[in-house]
This record gives structure tokens, sequence and C-alpha cells, in this order.
């Protein structure tokens, strides 16, 4: 009797397994997700450290990485198909929204893609996520901060990063916060000193965004908005823009640049000795490795951004995975490239959850996620998109930084100096001029 029942269990044990087998038979080998970034022209510096990023993220994903406290680098590919890898297909959109939106239809149509990741200019993110809701593909947006892409209604549309709305308003508890005495090192600015503000953004999707967000905020915290430019950021030549600002005599000087412009602002800031109290840059430009080789002559600058290589003192898995990435490129992760690592990074869970490439799978997956803020390098509660008054599929866990560029020991680093309560470094205050 006993013979006969270990005979059943074995059989059932081997159907099981047969069963477990076929579950699996039809996975795939490999999952292609199409990436779109700017890779050539004016911001191929930004686009080179996404695709780091992004890269980074699949790496990690698609294999087993020892001292990396993150579950997706314990698995080896994703498990739930079968431990099929990630396969990465980069377009370069140049900055072009339209070549953005055919390219997105090149990853659907020829390629095959299971969903996009992409695009950092909000101007293409808004045409290639229609291209994608056109067809019901899935599109994962790490890194475009325009508040407009959310509230589209869109069903295959996500955002992990937070937008520009919110790091906005974190500048403005920053001014708030200096004149209350609550900056970490800086005694209670009086108010004047920063009332009169000017700022000067580039004129696509997202700069005149920032520039709108810039002075709603204005007029809500009660600062002089003296002077508010939008510009090209192909512009040769931002002379009069400065003499403009300058004008002003401003306290604070606000701006939402890319790469080339960011450095060419500073420059032409300095040629002319500008000396206001503070100077801020929404992130993009002012947060790249051109922009950094500008040396002493940015210390005292505060970009806002997602991650700052101190983040490392105060959450353990980010300073695990910049050393993996400085390792591999020579230098630490920053903003652009933690937001491409965590977009890659929620494409991956969003998978696992899914078990399956059918897009309504994946569009049901996606809606129910809720990656727990230890997972992540950036310094957020988490990731879970959720509709929230007129916005759909943001993520509601994310939240901003604000730095700082200061010389330690003759090297420049960033210290975060908002949230308060993160702060790395006493802030420098005011601005030391050029």
């Amino acid at each position: 009797m006993m013979r006969k029942f270990a005979l059943v269990l074995t059989v059932l044990a081997a159907l099981g397994l047969l069963v477990s087998g076929a579950a699996f038979a039809g996975a795939p080998k490999e999952i292609k997700i199409g990436v779109i970034y700017p890779l050539t022209g004016g911001a191929a510096a930004a686009g080179r450290v996404l695709r780091n990023g992004a890269e980074l993220a699949a790496w990690i994903a698609n294999n087993k990485i020892q001292g990396v406290d993150m579950d997706m680098a314990k698995k080896a590919g994703i498990q739930s198909l079968g431990g099929a890898k990630i396969k990465l297909i980069f377009k370069d959109h140049q900055g072009n929204p339209q070549l953005g939106a055919d390219l997105a239809k090149k990853l659907i149509k020829d390629d095959k893609v299971v969903g996009i990741l992409g695009c950092y200019f909000s101007s293409v993110t808004k045409t290639v996520s229609a291209v994608c809701e056109r067809y019901g593909v899935p599109m994962i947006n790490g890194s475009s901060t325009s508040p407009a892409l959310t509230t589209r209604g869109f069903k295959w549309f996500w955002r992990t990063t937070p937008h520009d709305k919110w790091f906005t308003k974190d500048l403005f508890e920053l001014l708030v916060g200096l004149t209350q005495g609550k900056v970490r090192g800086v005694k209670a600015v009086p108010r004047q000193e920063i009332n009169t503000i000017v700022s000067a953004c580039e004129k696509t999707e997202w700069g005149s965004h920032v520039s709108s967000l810039i002075k709603d905020f204005a007029k809500e915290y009660k600062f002089n908005l003296a002077k508010s430019i939008l510009y090209s950021a192909k512009s040769p030549d931002l002379s009069s823009e400065v003499q403009s600002m300058l004008a002003a005599k401003p306290g604070a000087m606000l701006f939402a640049s890319y790469t080339s412009d960011a450095i060419l602002m500073i420059k032409t800031l300095k040629s002319m000795k500008a000396k206001p109290k503070l100077i801020w840059g929404q992130d993009a430009g002012f947060d790249k490795p051109e922009f950094r080789q500008l040396g002493a002559d940015i210390e005292g600058v505060l970009i806002r951004s997602v991650f700052l290589p101190s983040v490392a003192k105060v959450k353990k898995v980010a300073g695990q995975v910049n050393a993996l990435y400085k390792k591999r490129y020579g230098v630490d992760l920053d903003g652009a490239s933690a937001r491409a690592f965590t977009g890659l990074q929620a494409w991956v869970h969003v998978l696992e959850k899914a078990g399956s490439t059918d897009p309504k799978a994946i569009q049901k997956a996606a809606n129910a996620i809720d990656i727990p803020g230890d997972q992540l390098v950036v310094p957020w509660a988490g990731i879970k998109f959720a509709k929230v008054g007129n916005e759909t599929g943001q993520n509601i866990k994310g939240m901003g930084l604000i730095g700082q560029y200061q010389m330690k020991n003759g090297k420049l680093t960033l210290q975060i100096v908002y949230p308060f309560d993160l702060a790395t470094a006493d802030m420098i205050y005011p601005f030391k001029g050029f």
C-alpha cells in the first residue's frame, strides 16, 4: 500500500514539474523594451548618462549581483516569465518631437517591443506617449517633468519621477525657510534680501511650464517676480537676457536650462560679474558632468534633483548602486541617470508582477505595483501610480531634493540642503559671486 502511495506521489510530482515547465514553455527568452533618448545634438551629454542609468538597471536585473540590496539583483531575469532577460533597444530622438514619434512607431511595429522608456525632453515624451496611447503600448517615463504629461487621461502612460510643480514648490519652501532660519548653517535672512526674483527658462514644453510655475508660486508665496524670460535653448548668445535680469537687481535668479545653455548662462553671468544672493537651476543642464567642469565658478549654485551622491550617506542601497555606476562609467550617478535607472527598475517590477508580455496584463500590473522605498536609489517613499485630482499615472510617492555645489578639499561636490532634515552640509549663503 505504501509502495502504491509513493508511486502516486512520484507521478503527481512529475506532472507538477510538467505543468510548471509548460507554464514557462511559451515564455520569451528576452523582453524587448524601446528606449528613446537624445543621444546626439545639444542634449547628448544628458542622453549618455540616461543610457548609462538604464543599462546598469538592466544589467542588475538580468544577473544575480552580490552586494546590492534590491529584489531585482537577486533574480537574474524576470522570474514570472521563466527568467527572461531584458533587452534594451535604444533610439536617438535628437530633441525632435516628430522624430521621437516616428521612432516610437518603428519600435512598436518593426522591433515588436513590449513597451517604451523615455524620453527626457517633455516635448518628445508628449508625442511618443501619444503614439503609445494610439497603439495600446505601455510607456513608463522616468525623467520628463512637465506637469501636463499626466493630466491627459492616458491609459498607457506612467511617470515615476516627481514633476516640476513639486520641484518648484520645494524651491519656494527653501526660500521661505531661509527667512525663518530653517536652513542648516544659515541665520534667518531678511526677507527683502531675496524677495525680488527673476527667471529665465528655455521655451520648449518643459521650460515654458517651469516658467509658468515660477509665476504661480511667486504669487502664492508673495515674492516679487520682477522679470520672467523665455529663450531658445540653442541661443548662441544670452547677453541681452542676462542684462535684462540683472537690471532688476534680483536677490534670486532662477533657471530652467539644458546643458549647453546652462553653461552659457553661467559664463555670461560671470562676464557681467553678477552677484545675486542665490542662483537656482531646475536640474537638467545644471546637473550634468559638462556643467560641473565649470568648477569653482559654480560653487554655491543650487540645483533641484532627485538624486545626489550624498544620498548614499542616508541610504545604503544608493551607495551600493552608485559604487557600481562609478566603477562602470567613472562618475557618480546624477539626477538623470538615477531617474533612468529607476524608470527601468519600475519596468522590471511591472513585468514581474504581470507574468506576461500581453499589453493588458502589463497595464493591470502597472496600475497595481507598490514598490517599497528601500528598493530605490532615490530617496522616495516608493513607486505607486495613482489617479489624484486631474492626474493619471503619476507616482505619488516621489520627492525632490535641492543640492548645492560646494568645494571640499579642492574638489567640487554636491551637498543636500533641502529637505532640511536631510541636509548633509551647511548651505553657502549668500552666493559668493564670480
